[in-house]
This record gives structure tokens, sequence and C-alpha cells, in this order.
């Protein structure tokens, strides 16, 4: 993209996977110039996770690298880290996920790179963050999950644990607070000429968003155990089963929702009932709740189920499916998903950009790069390398 809010950002995406290469790609969407740099060869490992596709690049490469540049760059050589260095000199941002002190090993640390370049931010995400007795040790989102609290908290109760939606839940935390991050550096470079450091563990990304768990356990020791489709200290808030086999989400987050539900089933006395009336008999009574509305469903087809709430303006929802998805007007409306015409691979179906922008609305143009596809635009484009330089340094492996 050459529009686009961030048109006049550089990123330099070294990193692998997804969690700091998320940041980019939510970059790029809104028109930043990501490059992505790769190991020679072999390029990203993200380039074989995931379901092969025809071109040699899985789905989820062609969908998360989307709007990059590729670039093959060793840092592990010499003049690979030269190379690198002269493009921090044009560049704002630097991406990298690698263990705490393997940049600094390459001299590549963050005070060798700010010294070229003031201004320079750096995203850095690892298992634990840059510090701390843990700051060394290895990890992926999975985990991450187990160490945030998450994990031990998915599943049905004394059931074992299960996997909490998506394997990849914190990378993609983790980089949306990292894309956070880099946009309230950026903001502060450009009123101070001063760059800075985000530091982000990828437990961490998920630890934040885990509600009052950490402050009930302080306060009262609680120690929350797994609640199935279950929400704490409120109920009904759950998954309950259709007649015609189907599964449908309840919400009842307050008094008001409960009565409309009360009413939605026919049994409005339910709702002024003291038995139920308030948040704490309700979740004292959890079973009680639970059968009087698990039974009221069971009782219709889905169908009914969402006519009954909708009249009565109570959050309900199947539990939608992907082909769900695929076929639902709201996904249509919203334009979540859209299509990527690449010269690769064709058309591409992939979620769509976001947040949604008055203004300035993200983009699509291309799907994850071929492995090294900008080498001639940017190191010969932005750092003036002849065609027999980069046959030479190609010949050396060093892109």
């Amino acid at each position: 993209m050459t529009t686009g809010p961030l048109a006049d950002v550089r990123v330099l995406d070294i990193a692998t996977f997804v969690a700091a290469p998320f940041c980019g790609t939510i970059m790029a969407d809104f028109g930043a110039d990501v490059i992505k740099i790769e190991q020679p060869g072999e390029g990203d490992s993200l380039r074989r996770f995931g379901t092969m596709t025809e071109v040699g690049d899985t789905l989820v490469w062609l969908s998360e690298a989307r709007n990059k540049r590729s670039v093959t760059l060793d840092l592990r050589t010499e003049d690979g880290a030269d190379l690198f260095r002269k493009l921090v000199a044009q560049s704002d941002v630097v991406l990298e996920n690698f263990r705490p002190g393997t940049l600094e090993k390459w001299g590549l640390g963050y005070d060798t790179l700010a010294a070229i370049n003031p201004k320079l931010v750096m995203l850095r995400v690892s298992a634990y963050g840059q510090t701390g007795p843990m700051r060394d040790k290895p990890g992926f989102a999975r985990v991450a999950h187990a160490f945030s609290g998450l994990a031990y908290l998915a599943g049905e109760p004394g059931r074992p644990p299960v996997v909490p939606g998506s394997t990849s839940l914190a990378d993609y935390m983790s980089g949306l607070f990292g894309a956070v991050g880099v946009m309230i550096a950026l903001r502060h470079a450009e009123r101070t000429g001063e760059g800075q450091i985000i530091d982000i563990g990828l437990y961490e990304s998920i630890f934040r968003v885990l509600d009052e768990l950490a402050p009930s356990y302080a306060r009262s020791g609680y120690q929350r155990e797994r609640m199935g489709p279950d929400t704490v200290n409120i109920v009904p808030h759950s998954h309950y089963e259709t007649r015609d086999s189907h599964w449908v989400a309840l919400a009842c987050s307050n008094d008001r929702m409960w009565q409309r539900l009360a009413r939605a089933m026919g049994r409005p006395e339910l709702g002024d009932d003291p038995r139920y009336a308030l948040p704490r008999s309700r979740d004292d009574r959890r079973a009680e709740v639970n059968a009087l509305v698990a039974d009221w469903v069971k009782a219709r087809d889905l169908a009914d189920v969402i006519a009954a709430c909708e009249a009565e303006q109570v959050p309900a929802s199947k539990l939608f499916t992907i082909e769900d998805i695929f076929n639902d007007p709201q996904y249509a409306a919203r334009e979540n998903l859209r299509t990527i015409i690449d010269p690769r691979v064709g058309p591409l179906v992939v979620p769509g950009p976001l947040p949604r922008m008055s203004r300035t609305p993200p983009g699509l143009h291309s799907a994850g790069p071929a492995l090294g596809n900008a080498n001639a635009d940017v190191l010969g484009g932005l750092l003036g390398l002849d065609a027999a330089a980069l046959i030479d340094l190609a010949r050396r492996g060093v892109i």
C-alpha cells in the first residue's frame, strides 16, 4: 500500500510465527511498509505451520503475513547485521521475538540500534518478558495459556483442562497489545524524538484479560475452578442445547436481563421471585436456575428460542460453526470475510482487518509474500545495492 494513515511508517519485522508479527500485520493493514526479514533458504517457520497450499506456504502464512514484503537476510553474519543496521537507519519500528539477549549477542541490541536511530521503537515479545527469573526460558502460546491461569479454567468441572478455543490466542493478544504499545511509542517519538522498547511476555497478554481473577483471590482467597460454559458470579450465562440439537448462548448479566428472559420463557413471575431476583440469589441456586433455562431451551427448536429471546431483547446466539459464519448476513454486512486476489494463490478469503475506521479504513492488497520477493526492491532500492552485490550476497548465504 502507498496510502493509509501509516503510509509514512516503516516496520522491520524480524520476528517469527505470530505474536510480534501480528503487530506488523495490523500496521500493514493500515498502510505501514512492513518489511518481513527472514532467514535465507527457509524463511519464517510460520510458512510451514498450518495447512499447506500448492505454492509451498501455509494458509496461516498467506493470511497473517499479508500486506508485507519479504527480504532474506541472515542477521547472524557480519554482512547481514550491517545491512540490517542500515535498514534501521531508515525505519521507525523493529518487531522481534527472540529469546532475551539474542539480538545483543548479534550486536543488534536496542542500545546499538538506537545509537543509529534515536527515534527507533522496538517491540520485544518473549515467553516471559525481558526481566525476571524466567526471562531465558522458551515458550509458545500454549505454555503462556498455562502460565497465565487461562488453561486451568478451560473445561468442565472435574474434567481435564482443555485448549481455550485456540492454541494461538496468546500470540494474537500479544501482537494486539504490541500494536497499541507501538502506536503509543510512535506518538511519543513524534513529540520528543525519543524511541523506546515495548516489552511483552506472552503470558501477560492473557493474564491481563482474566477479569476479576486476581483481585478476587487477593481479597478473599477465592480459587476459581473450571465451570464449563458457565460464568463466575452470573447465572444464567451459559450454553444450552435446543430440541433440534443446536447450542445457544444466553447472557443474563443483570436483573433486567433475567426479567426479560423470564418473560421470554413464558414465566414472568420468575423475574420477581425472591429466590431468583438478585444476582447473589441466582448464583446460590446456580444448578436450579440453569435447569429452568435448560429445560425451556431443550423443549424448543433453535429458531423458536432465538425468536423468543429477540422479542424480549435477551442477548442470545447460536454457537456458530465456520460454515455458519460464511453464510451469515451480519458477517457479510460488516465485511468480516474479505477476499484477496493474489498472483500466487488467486482468490484467498481471510478475516477482515480491524478496527473499522470512518476516515482511514484498512486495506488488503496481497497475501503473505514469497520468500525474498522484495530483496531487489528493499536492498537495491533503499540501500542502493546493485545487481552484482545482490548476487554476491546470495552466493555467500547472507540473503
